[in-house]
């Protein structure tokens, strides 16, 4: 064979060779081409996994409002190593390219040339691929991959702020100020304890706690209390019937009533019916006569045998406010009122079965007279006197109060001898009833009560009989009749004509009847509160 032959030969066998790997490689390309359509449908078959802008298959990440526990963002060596591995067949594939023929690496560089399509990267481990991302989504994986671990901070304090805590339970004893800022000290607290002993801080803040609770104390005991007893039933009450003057101070309006007229009282009322009237002559006799049933519920809790007062008043209806406030701010225990507006309430008192009506009215206080019920006129002391706060004393004048005044009709028709002899003939014959014997019968059952306690010495009721009669004349006959009514008086006083008041200032009374006015004008200048019981010869005589 001829050498150009052999060359012809080597050309054909080189061509021959070359033609058989672009064969090869344009069937591997041509598989691979294959592959990739075969991937895509599977890709078009089930969704694609989570990539980023490099290509990177990219897991699930944290979202704000995710707390599954399989889930975390990807630290900065995992990014590392995915961005190894994924680059290492890129060095292979020059190595093999570096291997080549010249011929290989044209047609290599041909093909490269050519657009090729994205191949899909592998998963990195088993776990099923996810739908791709939203915008948001994905920028948020890119700033988590910028900066991770700032990433990983806003997480960890969101989970803060959503973490739930238990509530708070409160404290199984009160405990003061002072302990508790001792036990709960701020470096505030500290620094200020630091410049001050700490005992004496801590005594000063217990002063302050007691001068706090001993004020609100002092306003609780000043402010009425809730708990108001019930009234008792009037039919086995002893009904006190007392008018709105002899309650309480009503000069002022009383005058405006006489030089101005109704109209412009009830305004003057109106306007003031927040202003709280003053006491009045019979104010301190109804106080006392509460705290008679104070202790008599003491001892019997459903007695109903007690003291009612009744407000018994001629004002308007309109007028009534103002009357409610003041009794209200004594505490007085009066639930029941007659405001007859402008009318006379004489002809209710025996519908509210009143035993004893006080009035500063003498001529209503005569009306009640006439009609058979007990009542007087009351007037205030001249001067401010000391009462006592914890026993009733009531004093009454023998006759024309107690008793009759057929003694009185004697003396002013015979003369004071002829009295003393019928008063000796007569010593065993007892004397008629007064106005106020009822009365006195009515404080004498309440005594016995507190009597039946074995609470004599400390009864919080106390009579007194301070007549100008002669204990040796004619006492015995008065002492006598008391007797034979069954009742008891405490103290029996027989002045034979000497003044009553300079007596009446050591009792001091809460109350003192007597039908003789001077008697009454007597025990005024020296401060004892008075009652005038209009019956009798001495009434006719004034008139």
């Amino acid at each position: 064979m001829s050498q150009t032959s052999l060359k012809q030969k080597k050309k054909n066998d080189t061509g021959s060779k070359n033609s058989k790997d672009s064969i090869d490689t344009e069937k591997r390309k041509d598989s691979e081409k294959s592959g990739v359509r075969l991937s895509t449908q599977e890709s078009q078959e089930s969704p694609l996994p989570k990539t980023d802008s490099r290509g990177y298959v990219v897991r699930n990440q944290w979202s704000r409002t995710s707390r599954s526990p399989s889930t975390r963002a990807p630290s900065v060596d995992e990014t590392r190593s995915k961005s190894a591995s994924l680059k290492l067949p890129a060095s292979s594939t020059t190595s093999r390219t570096s291997s080549t023929s010249p011929s290989q690496q044209d047609s290599q560089k041909e093909l490269s040339a050519q657009p090729s399509p994205p191949t899909p990267p592998m998963p990195l481990d088993s776990s099923p691929p996810t739908p791709p991302e939203s915008y948001s989504q994905s920028r948020r994986s890119s700033k988590m991959q910028e900066n991770p671990e700032a990433w990983a901070h806003g997480i960890a304090r969101d989970s803060m702020q959503l973490r739930e805590y238990p509530p708070r339970t409160p404290p199984t004893e009160w405990k003061s100020y002072a302990q508790r800022k001792t036990t709960y000290s701020t470096q505030l607290d500290r620094d200020c304890l630091s410049e001050l002993p700490r005992q004496q801080q801590l005594e000063e803040e217990e002063e302050e706690d007691e001068a706090y609770w001993a004020s609100v104390r002092t306003l609780y005991e000043k402010t009425p209390s809730c708990s108001r007893p019930r009234p008792p039933k009037p039919k086995h009450a002893i009904t006190i019937a007392v008018s709105s003057r002899a309650l309480f101070n009503m000069v002022d309006g009383r005058k405006i009533f006489e030089e101005e007229g109704l109209e412009k009282y009830m305004e003057y009322q109106l306007t003031n019916e927040n202003v709280i009237l003053t006491p009045g002559p019979a104010f301190r006799f109804v106080k006392a006569l509460q705290h008679v049933n104070a202790r008599l519920r003491e001892l019997y809790p459903n007695e109903q045998d007690l003291f009612d007062i009744v407000l018994m008043t001629n004002n308007h209806a309109q007028v009534g406010v103002r009357l409610i406030n003041s009794v209200n701010h004594y505490g007085l225990l009066i639930d029941r009122f007659c405001l007859t507006g402008g009318k006379s309430p004489i002809g209710y008192l025996k519908a509210y079965l009143t035993n004893l009506y006080l009035s500063a009215d003498s001529e209503k206080v005569q009306e009640a007279i006439q009609e058979g019920i007990a009542s007087a006129t009351m007037f205030d002391g001249a001067k401010d006197m000391a009462y006592c706060d914890t026993q009733l004393r009531v004093a009454f004048d023998g006759d024309a109060v107690l008793f009759s005044d057929e003694s009185e009709h004697i003396t002013k028709e015979h003369g004071l001898d002829k009295f003393f002899q019928h008063e000796a003939l007569f010593e065993n014959k007892p004397l008629a009833q007064g106005p106020l014997k009822g009365f006195l019968e009515d404080l004498g059952r309440l005594q016995k009560k507190f009597y039946a306690k074995d609470e004599r010495l400390l009864c919080p009721m106390r009579t007194y009989l301070v007549t100008a009669r002669s204990a040796a004349s004619s006492g015995a006959r008065v002492l006598k009749t008391l007797r034979r009514w069954g009742l008891e008086i405490d103290e029996a006083l027989f002045l034979a004509g000497a003044p009553k008041g300079p007596i009446l200032v050591k009792i001091r009374p809460h109350i003192f009847f007597d039908d003789h006015m001077f008697h009454i004008e007597g025990a005024q200048k020296f401060g004892t509160i008075t009652a005038h019981v209009p019956y009798g010869i001495n009434q006719k005589m004034n008139n």
